[in-house]
């Protein structure tokens, strides 16, 4: 992957295609690896940019603390870099969380929004399961057994038994690509600093997104259960939702023609890339 300078580190990242440009960014432990089910199909539309968050990946790994304000600078560092603008930001998890910070800090970066399985924060939000949270904070024991207990929260049920060679792609990238765990903490703590923010300073937040966004959730999902996009609807100034049926927290991964399709519904149309792409 090429290597860029962004905010004082090395980000890895992968550029293709052409037209608007569409980042994503991934959550806690992935890099820009998450995407690869949808990516492709969407750099027919659009030029896609996937990265690996500082502490994932290609990128450099320093030490914490890490912040969302930081994580976004990083993401802003990098479209400055290759001179992108007005891009379709998709965040999935701690992912939605930097998109948010993203349109904040730098609007002229951000044209939309699509926010996936995350919320806006603060105390009035439906927090995690309290299995995923184990899952997500216990990271003592076999390194097998929680690769396997994280794919099992992060799906739907069921999702392992019907799709086992998934699990073994997810597994063998767990396996090759770890995430050190003082990295691992620091991104998950990164996003947990999101419940500090008062109710009035989530108010503000989601008054100043004015961009129209797409809140876009896995029907099973219990690392951010689902209740939170209609909570995240009520107070954007432009959003619609689209639940994806019979998938979990990592959806894009479980159903990426469905992730690809609510993309394309919300961001573009696919008489509209046949012609600006003839």
């Amino acid at each position: 992957m090429p290597i860029l300078q962004s905010n004082g580190i090395e980000l890895a990242y992968e550029l293709h295609g052409a037209g608007q440009p569409l980042l994503f960014i991934s959550g806690v432990g992935y890099g820009g690896w998450f995407w690869r089910k949808v990516a492709p199909a969407l750099a027919a539309c659009f030029q896609t940019l996937t990265f690996d968050n500082r502490g994932a990946g290609g990128s450099d790994k320093p030490d914490g603390p890490y912040t969302v304000p930081m994580l976004a600078a990083d993401a802003a560092g990098l479209l400055d870099a290759l001179h992108l603008k007005g891009a379709v930001v998709f965040g999935h998890s701690l992912g939605g969380f930097i998109a948010q910070e993203l349109a904040l800090m730098r609007p002229d970066l951000t044209s939309k929004l699509i926010l996936a399985g995350a919320n806006h924060g603060g105390q009035k939000v439906i927090p995690i399961t309290p299995e995923a949270m184990q899952v997500l904070t216990n990271r003592q024991g076999d390194p097998m057994e929680l690769i396997k207990r994280g794919i099992a929260i992060a799906t739907a049920p069921g999702f392992a038994e019907r799709h086992p060679e998934a699990v073994d792609e997810l597994i063998q990238y767990r396996l090759t690509n770890p995430v050190p765990p003082a990295q691992y903490s620091a991104q998950v703590m990164a996003g947990a600093g999101m419940i500090a923010y008062s109710d009035e300073t989530v108010a503000d937040r989601m008054r100043r997104l004015t961009m129209p966004t797409l809140i876009l959730f896995g029907e099973h999902d219990k690392v951010v259960p689902p209740g939170n996009a209609e909570l995240m609807a009520a107070r954007l100034p432009d959003a619609r939702m689209a639940i994806i049926p019979n998938t979990g927290h990592i959806f894009p991964m479980e159903d990426p023609a469905a992730t690809v399709n609510a993309v394309m519904e919300f961001a573009g149309s696919f008489l509209l890339c046949l012609a600006t792409h003839r």
